[in-house]
């Protein structure tokens, strides 16, 4: 679990709704004292849907960072304190989970795209430092480019649907998406394949 920050006796007996007052007037004891009463509850939530402790814990910082620079987030009347940081933990969660598939898929796209070699492209060199070169790469993309890859990769629309959402022809989009993942596979060729044959420009 990440460290906790050091809450107060004094606010042990107060009820939640009374506490997360305090909180929307900025007073770190009663956050604190929210943070003692919840942070296991967040971390079980967010471990039980990544199964991986490390990535539950910064989902764990991330609800509460939230709860703290935007307090007015939360609703009363449409849950208690508990239920409230229960759901934004699984929402928290899922978010990352999705942000992780998207991540693997884009790089899979882009891996596919580079030629094969004189030796035939392995699996196993989808490690974490070619998923950093395709997001490095991304970002250098062309704006057409990366929101359509984005679209397509992150939200997981078809060509036809990124036409309809960006008002562009069908064709276009599916331009911008072929040619956004020939300048990945340039990327990956220069930084994590360097045996492939360069995509022709």
């Amino acid at each position: 679990m990440p460290l906790a920050p050091e809450g107060n006796g004094i606010l042990a007996a107060e009820t939640d709704q009374l506490l997360y007052e305090r909180v929307q007037a900025a007073d770190e004891a009663a956050f604190a004292e929210l943070y003692d009463r919840y942070a296991e509850l967040v971390h079980v939530v967010a471990v039980s849907l990544l199964r991986d402790r490390a990535a539950a814990e910064e989902v764990t910082q991330d609800v509460f960072v939230s709860m703290w620079t935007n307090p007015g987030a939360y609703q009363p009347e449409r849950g208690s304190v508990r239920t409230w940081l229960t759901m934004l933990a699984r929402r928290r969660a899922i978010d990352a989970v999705r942000a992780a598939e998207s991540r693997q898929r884009l790089t899979t796209a882009a891996y596919s795209a580079v030629p094969p070699g004189p030796t035939p492209p392995d699996e196993a060199v989808l490690t974490s430092d070619l998923v950093a070169t395709v997001r490095t790469a991304v970002d250098t993309l062309p704006d057409a480019q990366r929101t359509a890859i984005l679209l397509a990769y992150h939200d997981g629309l078809t060509a036809g649907e990124i036409s309809a959402r960006l008002g562009i022809p069908e064709g276009t989009a599916k331009w911008r998406l072929r040619a956004g993942l020939q300048r990945l596979a340039r990327r990956v060729t220069d930084d994590g394949h360097p045996d492939a044959d360069p995509v022709p420009g």
